[in-house]
């Protein structure tokens, strides 16, 4: 009987702890709903195998993973971008001559006045005519480019961001001290205010603009492919879901599901017929919801 006793009080423990461990993942909705984003794509992407061609699954999976690459770069860049012209903003500003600070912040002005979109869809433009002039020919080489025309778009916010935090700190006692102690400004901006105090603020931003690269890339795909209809077949851009999107094959499976919210018999044959244009989007926008999601548990979390 004690032994009984001792594996029944072993295994209220387990699920005690497992519970207590589940709850506590949940209540931490950045990482649940990173999870769930992941073991949705995962499972559509089961379903996609088990029910869809495969030639339409590869143009699936390559769309899916030519986005997320591209939004990858995007982060990386509008970081990168960010950094540089911080730090170049304070050099500058530190010169004699001031003609170089306000040639630079004229040109981040000029940018900020532009619509994002606009600003892409005119940047997808002129690398579509390079792809068709036979000058770009390289996929990587196209899928970089394309990239760094929505990173100069979108890298300002993230450099407003860093510009606020150093701007405040700068208010504060610990600058100067620093600075009279012989520490490099340099170091005191870049590793003690950016790295050390402001590292999360910053992740809070790369989140949401993750989700600013999927929606800005996908409309403006989207745009060129309906577009360019007639050319688009002659041009070897790499695909994309916002392309896909704009297939012929996805827009009729997207009118299927208003035909099916007529006639609710039909629901079903979604997910067996019409499986390329309503995989490609519910991927597009449940990812969009859960980066949302994500950037508003993580600055939850933070208390940011």
């Amino acid at each position: 009987m004690d032994s009984i006793k001792k594996i029944l009080y072993s295994a209220k423990e387990i699920l005690e702890r497992l519970q207590s461990g589940v709850l506590h993942f949940y209540q931490q909705k950045d990482k649940f709903w990173l999870a769930v984003w992941m073991g949705f794509v995962l499972l559509v992407w089961l379903w996609n195998l088990l029910f869809l061609n495969a030639p339409a699954l590869r143009k699936v999976e390559a769309g899916f993973f030519n986005t997320f690459i591209i939004v990858i770069l995007v982060v990386i860049f509008s970081l990168l971008l960010s950094l540089i012209t911080v730090n170049g903003l304070i050099f500058l500003q530190t010169l004699a001559n001031k003609s170089a600070y306000w040639t630079l912040t004229f040109l981040l002005n000029l940018i900020r006045s532009i619509p994002q979109i606009v600003g892409i869809l005119f940047s997808y433009v002129g690398i579509t005519f390079l792809v068709t002039g036979g000058i770009l020919q390289n996929k990587f080489i196209i899928i970089l480019l394309s990239a760094a025309a929505i990173s100069i778009f979108v890298f300002i916010e993230l450099m407003d961001l860093m510009r606020d935090r150093i701007s405040y700190f700068k208010k504060l006692d610990f600058f100067n001290s620093m600075l009279v102690c012989g520490i490099p400004e340099k170091r005191i901006i870049n590793f003690n205010i950016l790295w050390k105090n402001s590292r999360i603020h910053i992740l809070n931003k790369i989140i949401a603009l993750a989700g600013i690269a999927v929606f800005l890339q996908c409309s403006v795909d989207f745009i060129i492919s309906v577009g360019l209809n007639t050319e688009i077949n002659a041009v070897n851009l790499p695909v994309s879901l916002g392309s896909m999107l704009a297939h012929i094959d996805s827009k009729q499976d997207i009118l299927a599901v208003g035909f099916s919210m007529a006639n609710p018999s039909y629901i079903p044959e979604l997910f067996f017929k019409h499986l390329q244009g309503l995989t490609t989007a519910s991927l597009i926008v449940f990812s969009l919801l859960s980066v949302f999601k994500i950037s508003s548990g993580f600055a939850k979390r933070h208390r940011l």
